[in-house]
């Protein structure tokens, strides 16, 4: 006969296995079950028990947490009290051996307690985190009665007397854990259990309608008028859905684990069953999925805890007396509400105006008026649609200050925004799969709207006061916030140009809405043109004055340049931090100010290069202090006419000094802090040699150095001066060691006494191991252009990033016989684009169809080896 553990690994496995084709809807209720057969078989036969004397001391097994509700995912913890009437016997210990110590050799997680009733109950008083492990407290095996006993003790000593300050005790540390584990509804990498939107919203849920309302099963939550009929359908498959997934990520990660992270979701979306649709991935539509569910969780977590609170101070006299503007909106307590179910019947205006009263007059709408506005937003129809009235509310509350609320994401929680303007409908929790956009496109909508918001408020950050400057010189911010509100509404049909589609949406709403042409021109250039600062700033070298006269010729008016301006950086704020850092902001700043200058002052406002370098021959030889001036005026012939005219005369002097430091040596290396910032300016002066950038860029991996852009230069006296921009050591404690072996790397690498691809490979192995699944879902694409540039032929890499591809990509520029002029390091979505301005070693472009068609070859061979056999490509 089998053993009780036997019979429990045997059942598993089946069950598992029956999991896993598909065929068990019930896993978590079966899997418990499964346990509680355990421990009473386990009980039954068990040879310490009967000597305990159950009859003098009753002692029980109780099953608790989420063991207690029947949650049992697949690597759950199985939480168990052994509870007495009087005191624990010594006999406790072996009970405990003989049942617990053989699912830990199982490897099963267990977490046990043995406790007397009255040490229990005092505990349980003591510490509400007790408390809420009781609350779900199942009985397993033993004195039944007992069990009771705990329960109605529990209802009368604690519940009975402390329910209140138990309820806020919920609350407050609901609060906390959302802030620890955020809003698991838009987080990319989600928190199944402990994040808002999580499955423990849900268990507080419950915790308080039993403590409040006596609620005594999940299903009262209805009867109970807490939840609606429809409103407790869909939360049951909200769980079934969580549930299932936090099962599989158990099964893929082979733990315990409740943090979706990336090197999970494609499997899991596969495992699910979705498929590719509508120009999403199938991890994509399985995100959406998720987090739309999440969102749902969210909103009833939060509307039963605000139900469940002592109300706060009833509305200031000052406010309350700004009575709402309509019959059918009125005031309830702190909030508005609607008067009857029937006024909206007769009035579906109200499902508008008490939006409008509420961004008007800075008040929230009650729970019961937000659950009426998702009930009866069907009645917004073709005709309220594009009504005045609806054009004015969008307009007012769109314009209407920032408040401790968003009236905005009110209105987008309870469908109301989608029913004005459905075509929207196609951005609700759409995932854009990367590490690039941390939110879903709707959040990020309104995000980008809260941060353009923010420029125009006196409270802003002092770090945004260009920005804040900016907004007030527009004739047209409200102007600027639709484009906000609608940049990324392209986003929605499939496709790769979604500013195009996203304007040409853009125009048929605003129509709609009666806006007049020149407004909606503006709107949909604003959005036709959301990418062109960014793309240009972080892809193209801002020193080339055509590169800028295109971009302000493109933009053409000032008013819309500031506009545009303010629409990429609230974009990019709104996206992420990979999107948005010290050196974009930056780059960003000086092409701003370039193409403002050409706007307002002409494109041939510029002093020609040849003024240029006669001013700056005159500037240097009255600041230099090198007293032989002919040693001077030659080094002077020496220096490039481009080196020249983007480089101030004070760069210039500190480049000489670094030149006089080289003298017969390799190199020489010199950074530069900027204050605040997280990079650094790092300044190589060294002889001339083919392939000089990609031993530097090898350097700067081997030592955790990024590269976000370059500047090379070479005087005529066979001396490069190659400037970089580069992210600050991970280790600002030391970086003055970095820096030393930065130098010493670099001086065994140009003597070649390093061989860089060797030291590297350890680097790109540990990148292996922790390399996410989602990437190479982009394919790789290579560009060479020859019209962007008069003097350059322009490379465009777009490949996903690992250690040692800058330096693998420009080793093998250099066997190309190419010239690295300028580099640049952008992001698109989760790709790189490594961009290279070069020459080849006659210097002149590479335009020959041949040699165009070679570069391609060389680089797509390194991209294809990848990260491990990247020698291949050489």
């Amino acid at each position: 006969m089998e053993s009780p553990v036997e019979q429990l690994q045997r059942r598993k496995r089946h069950l598992v296995s029956q999991f896993l084709a598909g065929k068990e809807p019930q896993f978590l209720l079966r899997h418990a079950e499964i346990l509680d057969d355990y421990f009473r078989e386990s009980f039954a036969r068990s040879s310490v028990g009967p000597r305990m004397r159950m009859d003098k001391n009753p002692y029980a097994f109780i099953a608790l947490g989420g063991y207690g509700r029947r949650e049992q995912s697949l690597h759950s913890d199985v939480d168990v009290l052994l509870l007495f009437r009087k005191r624990i016997p010594e006999e406790a210990k072996e009970l405990i051996q003989e049942i617990i110590y053989p699912l830990w050799d199982l490897g099963l997680e267990v977490s046990y307690s043995t406790r007397s009733l009255k040490d229990c109950i005092n505990l349980a008083a003591q510490e509400f985190e007790v408390l809420t492990s009781l609350m779900d407290a199942r009985f397993l095996c033993g004195i039944s009665f007992l069990y009771l006993d705990l329960i109605e003790t529990m209802r009368l000593k604690i519940l009975g007397r402390h329910s209140p300050a138990f309820v806020q005790w919920l609350a407050e540390r609901s609060q906390e854990r959302h802030t620890r584990f955020g809003d698991s509804s838009y987080l990319l990498e989600p928190n199944l259990k402990e994040g808002l939107g999580g499955l423990r919203d849900y268990h507080v849920m419950l915790w308080i309608a039993r403590a409040k309302y006596q609620l005594k099963e999940p299903r009262d939550l209805e009867y109970l008028g807490h939840l609606s009929h429809e409103e407790f359908q869909s939360i049951s498959l909200v769980l079934d859905f969580i549930w299932t997934v936090r099962n599989w990520l158990h099964h893929t990660a082979q733990r315990h684990c409740d943090q979706l992270y990336f090197e999970y979701q494609v499997a899991i979306s596969r495992s699910m069953g979705f498929e590719a649709e509508n120009g999403q991935q199938p991890v994509e539509r399985f995100l959406g999925t998720l987090h739309g569910h999440m969102e749902f969780l969210k909103q009833q977590h939060l509307t039963l805890v605000s139900r469940a609170l002592p109300r706060k101070q009833r509305l200031p006299s000052a406010l309350a007396s700004r009575r709402p503007a309509l019959s059918g909106i009125e005031f309830l307590q702190d909030a508005l509400t609607f008067e009857s179910s029937e006024a909206i019947l007769e009035n579906p205006y109200l499902l508008l105006t008490i939006f409008d009263q509420s961004a008007n007059l800075g008040v929230p709408l009650t729970v019961e008026a937000r659950r009426l506005v998702k009930e009866f937003r069907h009645l917004i129809d073709d005709e309220i649609r594009s009504s005045h009235t609806a054009a004015r509310v969008l307009k007012r509350i769109l314009v209407a200050p920032v408040r401790s609320f968003d009236v905005l994401e009110e209105m987008l929680n309870t469908g109301v925004l989608i029913s004005l303007i459905p075509e929207m409908q196609g951005l609700i929790h759409r995932i854009q799969y990367d590490e690039y956009h941390l939110y879903p496109v709707d959040k990020h909508s309104l995000r980008t709207i809260q941060v353009l918001k923010d420029f125009g408020s006196p409270g802003a950050d002092h770090q945004d006061a260009i920005y804040r400057q900016i907004f007030a010189e527009i004739a047209r911010p409200d102007l600027l916030l639709w484009a906000g509100l609608f940049h990324d509404i392209g986003k929605s049909l499939p496709g790769q140009d979604h500013a195009r589609h996203g304007a040409e949406l853009t125009r048929e709403i605003l129509r709609r809405l009666h806006f007049p042409d020149p407004d909606i021109d503006t709107v949909a250039f604003l959005i036709t043109e959301h990418l062109l600062l960014v793309n240009t700033a972080t892809r193209r070298d801002l020193n080339d004055e055509k590169i800028v006269v295109q971009c302000a010729r493109r933009i053409g008016d000032v008013d819309r340049l500031k506009m545009l301006h303010l629409l990429t950086v609230a974009d990019s704020k709104a996206t992420g931090p990979k999107a948005w850092n010290d050196w974009i902001a930056v780059l960003l700043k000086e092409l701003f100010f370039k193409a403002l200058h050409i706007l307002e002052k002409g494109e041939l406002a510029t002093p020609t290069a040849v003024t240029i370098v006669a001013k700056k021959r005159d500037e240097l030889f009255h600041v230099a202090q090198f007293p032989p001036r002919d040693e001077l005026g030659t080094l002077f012939e020496q220096m490039s006419l481009r080196y020249l005219h983007s480089t101030s005369v004070k760069e210039i002097v500190r480049h000489i000094e670094l030149y006089r430091r080289l003298g017969e040596g390799d190199s020489v290396l010199e950074t530069d802090a900027h204050r605040g910032s997280k990079y650094r300016t790092v300044t190589v002066c060294a002889k001339d040699r083919h392939g000089l950038f990609s031993r530097i860029a090898g350097v700067f991996t081997l030592n955790n150095l990024n590269i976000l852009s370059a500047e090379i230069y070479t005087w005529r006296n066979g001396v490069a001066l190659d400037i970089f921009k580069v992210t600050a050591p991970p280790d600002l404690l030391r970086e003055e060691d970095t820096w030393s072996r930065v130098r010493d790397n670099l001086r065994a690498a140009l003597r070649g006494d390093l061989d860089l691809e060797l030291a590297l490979e350890e680097k790109v192995r540990a990148y292996q191991a922790a390399a996410r699944s989602h990437t190479g879902l982009r394919p790789d694409r290579i560009v060479v252009d020859n019209r962007a540039s008069d003097f350059f032929t322009i490379i465009e890499v777009y490949t996903h990033d690992f250690p040692g591809l800058l330096y693998k990509v420009t080793t093998a520029l250099f066997r190309s016989r190419l010239n690295i002029w300028v580099a640049k390091i952008a992001t698109k979505v989760d790709q790189v684009v490594d961009i290279f301005y070069v020459r080849d070693f006659e210097g002149q472009k590479v335009d020959g169809p041949e040699q165009v068609a070679a570069i391609n070859e060389a680089i797509g061979r390194v991209l294809s080896a990848g990260p491990i056999n990247g020698k291949q490509g050489f």
